[in-house]
């Protein structure tokens, strides 16, 4: 990223029991307490989380039906040089390793400009969390992460996008208060 300091706040999320993150051999709940946080990436990683999300990217929109492999590959190529001509560094997209007791467990890209929204809307490009690690409610803290990230952005509203076959998302935005603004349908013939 540009190299400025962030701050983020941290929230505290019950896991379930997961090895590192609970250290008693027979863990309750209240020993499970972890610390979400978010934090800019190194280099590395930015470069190694953009070579990912461009993939799972292609996959999402191949996996929608929505166009072939290589119509799709062209589109998210397009698409990352529009959004992220300066890579992590780019003004206004704020990319996140997101942390449970400072272990990395996901990432968050939050735009803070929606490409299709008034002034004061910002865009969640990516929320992810290792399938090894979903369930445990990391990434409902991240999203609230980014809502206060936002507000201290000064935004006042955040919009997504989630393909129609992701019913874990799409019912997680739902829980957080996300309402759908359009939806995209098709038939193949």
């Amino acid at each position: 990223m540009s190299g400025r300091p962030t701050t983020v706040p941290a929230y505290h999320v019950d896991a379930e029991p997961a090895g590192e993150l609970c250290k008693s051999p027979r863990p309750k709940r209240q020993d499970c307490q972890v610390t979400v946080t978010l934090r800019q990436p190194d280099a590395d990683e930015y470069a190694a989380w953009n070579a990912a999300a461009f993939s799972e990217y292609v996959e999402e929109i191949v996996a929608s039906g929505g166009m072939s492999r290589e119509a799709a590959e062209e589109r998210a190529r397009r698409e990352d040089a529009e959004l992220l001509p300066d890579g992590w560094a780019t003004p206004g997209q704020l990319i996140f390793r997101v942390e449970a007791d400072g272990q990395s467990v996901g990432w968050l890209w939050l735009a803070l400009q929606s490409p299709r929204a008034e002034a004061g809307v910002g865009f969640i490009y990516d929320i992810t969390i290792d399938e090894a690690l979903r369930g445990r409610a990391y990434g409902r803290r991240a999203m609230q992460l980014a809502e206060e990230e936002a507000r201290r952005h000064g935004l006042h509203a955040l919009a997504l996008n989630v393909f129609g076959q992701n019913a874990i998302a799409r019912a997680l935005y739902s829980s957080l208060g996300y309402r759908e603004t359009s939806v995209q349908m098709r038939k193949e013939l």
